[in-house]
């Protein structure tokens, strides 16, 4: 379905997507991981064709997004970060505008907006202003918009940013089905969790770099039985972190104002205790996490997903 090869794009001197290099199957649920500012929408951005490409290609479905941008915009639905939406007019009125702006006849875009408001679990409310919407329903009416032509590609960036709880996990649901439907997703998010539950490969993005790409299970053997050992201690003496780090059974270690999370063997915690009781620091304390993404990550750039 989408074949990324060696995408680049840079904004003045500052090079922000590097040879970015991934494919992604049909059917397949594919997720972006990476802190804010990684590169995860501006390579979107040009997957979806609403950024030039400065070198490498995308292809979508077969089509060229360089050398056919409308034949493959076809092919593909954008939920951006932002709420693509007209806050006086309805949810119906936002989505049949989107469907005729995408080729739909009338007929065709009432017809397919009371579907897609079935879907985003919006029928009651699909008379009324957006204006008058939470956060959170929204969001649900962007992915909605997105839906209209019935995509073969669904990219979505960010899309449960700022929301409650309950709206969340509706979105995360209507994804998974859509999904095993047989709809094509890439998933960008900061959140781990989400990325996990969604999606069955991940490629990880940090400074405009793919630094990992695989299945969960090939990302986190990558650690080779490591563990993430997160330490709340009275105080942060210098002395105390400059030993931990020279530590043979440490790989990684990042200090934050209260914590102190450290990617290492078993042995690493005995180390650590032992250490403590020499510098005189207390442990109040400490939360032991077997590998996952979140501490792969934390071996790979030195720290955490959300930084």
């Amino acid at each position: 379905m989408l074949v990324v090869d060696n995408l680049k794009k840079s904004f003045g001197n500052r090079e922000v997507v590097q040879n970015i290099s991934f494919t992604v199957q049909k059917g397949e649920s594919f997720g972006l991981l990476g802190p804010n500012g990684a590169g995860k929408s501006t390579t979107i951005s040009m997957i979806s064709g609403l950024l030039s490409i400065d070198s490498g290609r995308v292809v979508v479905g077969g089509v060229s997004v360089q050398k056919q941008p409308m034949e493959s915009k076809k092919k593909i639905g954008v939920v951006p970060q932002e709420i693509a939406l007209y806050p006086t007019i309805s949810a119906k009125e936002n989505l049949v505008f989107w469907g005729k702006m995408y080729g739909l006849t009338g007929r065709q875009a009432k017809k397919k907006a009371d579907e897609v408001l079935e879907t985003i679990g919006l029928t009651d409310r699909g008379k009324d202003k957006i204006e008058t919407f939470s956060g959170g329903m929204k969001r649900r009416v962007n992915i909605g918009a997105a839906l209209m032509h019935e995509p073969e590609l669904l990219i979505m960036d960010e899309p449960t940013v700022g929301i409650d709880p309950q709206s969340r996990n509706h979105i995360l649901e209507t994804v998974k089905m859509l999904n095993q439907n047989g709809m094509t997703v890439i998933y960008t998010s900061h959140y781990m969790e989400e990325v996990d539950f969604l999606c069955e490969r991940i490629g990880i993005i940090d400074n405009g770099q793919l630094i990992a790409l695989g299945t969960k299970k090939e990302l986190c053997n990558r650690l080779a039985g490591g563990t993430i050992q997160r330490i709340q201690v009275s105080e942060k003496k210098e002395s105390f972190v400059k030993r931990i780090k020279a530590l043979d059974s440490v790989e990684d270690i990042v200090t934050t104002d209260s914590h102190i999370e450290i990617v290492g063997s078993d042995q690493s915690l005995a180390d650590l205790i032992t250490i403590a009781n020499q510098e005189k620091v207390k442990i109040l304390n400490i939360q032991i996490q077997e590998p996952n993404l979140e501490s792969l990550f934390l071996q790979l750039t030195g720290r955490t997903l959300r930084d």
